[in-house]
Parts: C-alpha cells; structure tokens; sequence
C-alpha cells in the first residue's frame, strides 16, 4: 500500500499567495524588470529568505502568479457542453480576455509573440493535456495532433494580441478564437 500522500502545509499556500498578490500590486505600477525582490518581501511582509525559500527568483513567482491566467483560459476553453455553436463562445471565454487587462504588461512580459516564454509554455502544457483527455474520453479521432493544434493556436492566438499584433476587442477576440477552436475539432482527418 502507498504512503498516504502528506496534505499541503497552509502556512507555505499563505506564504505563496501574499508572494503572488504582491507581485501582481507591484506590477501593476513596474513593470517586472524593475521590481527588486527587497520591494516584494515589504510588500508581501515576509522575509527576503522566505522569498527564496519558495521560488528562485523573481521570473519563477511571476510565472507562479500568472498561472492562474493558465487555469483560467483552460476553464474558460472548456466551458462548453454538447454541440459549440460558433456564434456563441462560452461566457467564460470572453470573461478570460476581459479579466486580463490589469496585468496586461505582465503577461506580455511572460509571454512572447507566437505563445513563447515561460507562461507560454505552462499555458501549451495545460491546455494539451486538457484537450487531449477530453478528445480521448469521448473517443475522438487524433487526440495527439488536435490536443497539439488546440493549445499552439490558443496560446499564440492569445500572445499575439496580448502584443498587439492582432487588434481586436476581448470581445472579438474571443469570438474569433472560438471560431478557430471549434475548426480545429471539426477538422476530418483520415
């Protein structure tokens, strides 16, 4: 019989949420590159040791805090039961591009034009896995290729406007990403 697993300490989920909240305040007014780790600990009123004894450094928090953008945008692409209708993305998924404008500079700071950078890649592994254990348990055809296509095209989608590249309202943004997805999963393959 395996060990039972240890539940999480509460005091380490405390600790990394004032982290993630302060970082997120602090970015709000500087951009990352500018925000000192001695800045955060005040801000967060922890020590600069407690600082480095849950994350390496400062891109490693941010991308910790921005996750939450990942489960988001993943939740939000899945919001959906039966058929898609293309006119009608989930509400979610137009909430999701609504929510991100606080921390816009942020995000763009961690994820490059294309759907690169470290949140990038936290958002095509999510989104992967999700849309491949979907397409699996409803028995689709190539879950491998469209898990794939699903999370690369939302992600640099996503980054894209982030950028600026693709103008475009949240609201439009959405109905257009929706569109694309949807493509995606009707595409008839061999």
């Amino acid at each position: 019989m395996p060990p039972a697993a240890v539940p999480p300490d509460p005091r380490t989920a405390r600790t990394r949420s004032k982290l993630r909240r302060a970082l997120l305040e602090e970015c709000t007014l500087h951009p990352l590159a500018e925000v000192s780790v001695a800045t955060l600990v005040r801000r967060a009123g922890v020590g600069r040791a407690t600082f480095y004894l849950h994350y390496a450094d400062l891109d490693a928090l941010a991308v910790d805090a921005c996750a939450d953008v990942v489960r988001d945008a993943v939740d939000a692409l899945h919001a959906w039961r039966g058929v898609p209708d293309p006119d009608a993305p989930p509400p979610a998924l137009r909430d999701f591009f609504d929510q991100l404008a606080p921390h816009t500079a942020l995000y763009r700071e961690l994820l490059s034009p294309g759907g690169g950078g470290p949140l990038g890649l936290v958002l095509h592994q999510d989104l992967r896995a999700r849309s491949h254990s979907e397409r699996t348990l409803v028995g689709a055809p190539e879950p491998d290729l469209i898990a794939s296509a699903v999370a690369a095209t939302f992600a640099g989608v996503l980054a894209d406007w982030l950028h600026g590249l693709i103008q475009a309202t949240p609201a439009e943004i959405a109905q257009r990403v929706w569109r694309l997805l949807i493509a995606l999963h009707r595409t008839p393959l061999p």
